[in-house]
């Protein structure tokens, strides 16, 4: 039986992509099977370095999970929204528990994921957002990031959904 599938929305960002699946796999436990990288295509260029991040990060924690790039046209709320509420009801129809990382996301591509998802009223297990206190000096590994000002936020937790 399929485990967990990971899908990570990657903006401006790819420090607070590595860094807040980092934080997941360290703080949550979480082992994913397989890792989907979404992203739009102005951004589309540090997907593979993002794809490389992961695999280490995910080597050190002695796993090697399959990992894809999806992406997408630029700033399109729709698209995004029927893109990763497809992947997401793929990877649940092959078994697997998902798991959504919004914390790199533009603004447009979580909203779409998330509202269509909803939408669709599908069940994702988890939706992931490292919060930071400050944004000074972050571009780093999350171990040299002082953990104090970090926070990692598990939406579906909260809510109890």
């Amino acid at each position: 039986m399929p485990g967990d599938a990971y899908i990570t929305l990657l903006g401006r960002s790819t420090w607070a992509l590595v860094n807040a699946y980092h934080a997941v796999l360290r703080e949550k436990g979480l082992r994913p099977e397989r890792v989907t990288i979404v992203t739009e295509e102005p951004y589309a260029e540090g997907a593979p370095t993002a794809a490389r991040a992961i695999l280490i990060v995910s080597e050190g924690y002695g796993f090697t999970p399959a990992i894809g790039i999806e992406v997408l046209p630029e700033a399109d709320f729709v698209r995004a929204g029927m893109a990763i509420r497809s992947l997401a009801e793929d990877l649940i129809g092959e078994g697997f528990g998902v798991a959504i990382d919004i914390t790199s996301g533009r603004k447009v591509t979580v909203a779409g994921a998330l509202i269509a998802i909803s939408l669709a009223e599908i069940h994702i297990q988890h939706i992931y957002y490292l919060a930071m206190q400050s944004l000074d000096d972050v571009a780093k590994p999350y171990m040299m990031i002082p953990h104090q000002i970090q926070r990692l936020r598990d939406l579906m937790e909260e809510l109890e959904i």
